[in-house]
């Protein structure tokens, strides 16, 4: 066989792939979206932000931004109702969307509790709550959640070390139930990542050089290092595995 008259096609590891990435406009978000989008993916960038949302609309035609307020149960049916009209199915959700703060025990009250709360923990259960009865009608998906490094060691006694750790456990509850419907549910927990959520951390000199001495590869995490364990997670070559937990922290937590 002559094979110099073969057309090479690359194939990416989403081709062909419907996707919802919440946050998806910016930060560790937005490196996801042109990630997914170079593997082959259709992108629904949701995002509260909407500037951020017409800026990296006109990134790809494959690229489509739709506002979202994470926390709001009427946001996420309007969104799915919209993609599956749209696209016919929703193949990956990445619960991406979050907020952080440094607040100690202290000083934490019942209005810091319920924001962290509602938008990281109440904002990724209702993702799956929506998104996930479009999966089970395929017999197939795959859910990646963003918790944090903070849900994984004993750091930081706060609203946001409370929030990300039900992320964790919603992880977990979710990929027992919806196994058997071929949907898989992983969570991957970053360490200190260099995006505008952590430029007031990186701005302190001393704050960064305890983190680097704590973090045996000496330095924060970049949004494309997060972005490629979390597309590993949603694609093919992740098919066997469920209920998962990922530390991308350069081995912070395993001091």
């Amino acid at each position: 066989m002559n094979y110099s008259n073969l057309e090479v096609q690359e194939m990416g590891k989403l081709n062909g792939k419907i996707a919802i990435i919440t946050g998806g406009a910016s930060g560790i978000g937005e490196s996801l979206t042109h990630l997914f989008v170079e593997e082959g993916a259709t992108v629904i960038a949701a995002d509260i932000n909407e500037e951020a949302l017409q800026k990296i609309s006109t990134k790809s035609d494959r690229i489509v931004g739709m506002k979202l307020d994470v926390s709001k149960e009427e946001n996420w049916q309007e969104l799915v109702q919209q993609v599956e009209n749209e696209f016919g199915r929703i193949d990956i959700l990445i619960n991406n969307a979050g907020v952080t703060s440094e607040k100690p025990i202290e000083q934490v009250d019942y209005a810091d509790w319920e924001f962290l709360l509602k938008i990281n923990g109440f904002g990724t259960m209702l993702g799956i709550k929506y998104v996930a009865p479009t999966m089970v009608k395929n017999n197939q998906g795959s859910i990646v959640n963003v918790s944090s490094v903070t849900a994984q060691v004993g750091m930081g006694l706060n609203s946001y070390t409370a929030s990300k750790g039900s992320v964790r456990a919603i992880s977990k509850a979710a990929a027992t139930q919806y196994g058997r419907n071929g949907i898989r549910v992983n969570a991957v927990f970053p360490g200190v990542i260099e995006t505008p959520m952590t430029e007031k951390l990186e701005s302190s000199v001393e704050a960064l050089q305890q983190i680097n001495a704590l973090t045996p590869l000496g330095r924060l995490g970049k949004p494309e290092e997060v972005g490629k364990a979390i597309l590993f997670l949603a694609s093919d070559d992740a098919s066997y595995i469920s209920g998962a937990e990922l530390a991308i922290d350069g081995g912070y937590s395993a001091m």
